[in-house]
């Protein structure tokens, strides 16, 4: 909620005044907070109706009233994890709170539900050989393989779409001209597509040199073989709030040893662990870049996203990690594809 200043009062005041202040605001509740803007508590209209049923009056203090423990959502928090606790709860507004309790914002259902449209450009990377399914891409490029319907790619143009971006550009080298003829310039689905064309491998980054011109605000990049449900909308928004340089998506990855793990000394057994699982935080194939990254990416050279952000890094750059929780696939490997193919009409429409 763009507004959700105008909701926040002091437990001194009123509830009449506080009444005003939800109707003005066009919310439904008034966001307590001390004077440095600590949560103390909630007053939604309910709230303000039992505590007059039983007997307060409106010239009485919101202190009297409000709801001391609300629910909240953290600034750390996933766009998915907000909205599954609104749905869990019934709730429409959850206050937003920073790892000191302090309201930095008001989630608001709505907000959710909308889509708007997004200056932000998303490149997509789809220029790859696809040698891990090899099997099936002699002829046929891995961002056009079938998944469900429709070729992979597709899909995943289709999710940025439903999400309110309309500038693409794919970059495309290894039968690259299939991928052309089947998106044209993107008036078939009402948005712009441009070609980053290879003439040699450039690697995860290096095709960002191709770029025409410098974006005005943060772009998307993606492999081009990551099924994902994931908010992209909401990531770009984090980047910014963060005041990020250089956003990577990230999640967590576990692998399970198949042996029982010895820890020794001097020769002797000091613990035995039987098939323990490691957890890793690994790259999820999805970045947002701030215009300015796009100076560290040379030209006409092989470069790949981990050294754009270890160069970023050693500039003092801010990269920061994005966690995601929900659905993601990496097609990278035959297994991989036969679980798409069977997940598809589950998850994607």
């Amino acid at each position: 909620m763009k507004t959700w200043e105008r909701t926040l009062v002091s437990p001194d005041v009123t509830l009449h005044d506080a009444l005003v202040i939800i109707d003005r605001a066009g919310s439904q509740m008034a966001i307590v907070v001390d004077a440095q803007r600590h949560l103390l508590g909630t007053l939604s209209d309910g709230d303000a109706r039992r505590g007059l049923l039983k007997g307060l009056k409106l010239t009485d203090k919101v202190s009297e009233a409000m709801h001391l423990n609300p629910t909240v959502a953290r600034v750390e928090d996933g766009r998915q994890s907000i909205i599954a606790t609104m749905r869990s709860r019934g709730l429409h507004q959850l206050p937003l709170v920073d790892k000191h309790g302090v309201v930095v914002g008001l989630e608001v259902v709505d907000d959710f539900l909308s889509t708007p449209t997004r200056d932000n450009w998303v490149v997509l990377m789809a220029g790859g050989l696809g040698s891990r399914l090899k099997q099936l891409t002699h002829e046929t490029p891995k961002p056009m393989l079938k998944v469900g319907s429709r070729p992979l790619l597709e899909t995943i143009l289709r999710s940025y779409i439903e999400q309110g971006f309309r500038r693409f550009y794919f970059a495309v080298n290894y039968k690259g001209e299939q991928i052309e003829a089947h998106f044209g310039d993107g008036s078939a689905f009402n948005v712009e597509i441009h070609y980053l064309r290879e003439e040699k491998r450039l690697g995860t980054a290096g095709a960002l040199g191709l770029l025409p011109e410098r974006p005005t605000e943060p772009i998307l990049v993606a492999n081009a073989d990551i099924l994902t449900k994931e908010d992209f909308g909401y990531m770009v928004d984090q980047h910014q709030a963060t005041g990020a340089d250089a956003t990577m998506a990230v999640r967590e990855y576990e692998m399970q040893v198949p042996f029982g793990v010895i820890r020794e000394r001097d020769g002797l057994i000091e613990t035995i662990e039987e098939k323990p699982v490691h957890c890793f935080t690994v790259s999820a194939g999805i970045y947002v870049l701030s215009p300015h990254l796009l100076d560290l990416v040379p030209a006409d050279a092989f470069f790949d996203m981990p050294s754009l952000f270890e160069a970023a890094a050693d500039i003092g750059l801010k990269a920061r990690c994005h966690h995601i929780d929900g659905y993601w696939l990496d097609i990278g490997r035959l297994p991989d594809y036969e679980r798409a193919n069977l997940e598809f009409h589950q998850v994607f429409q």
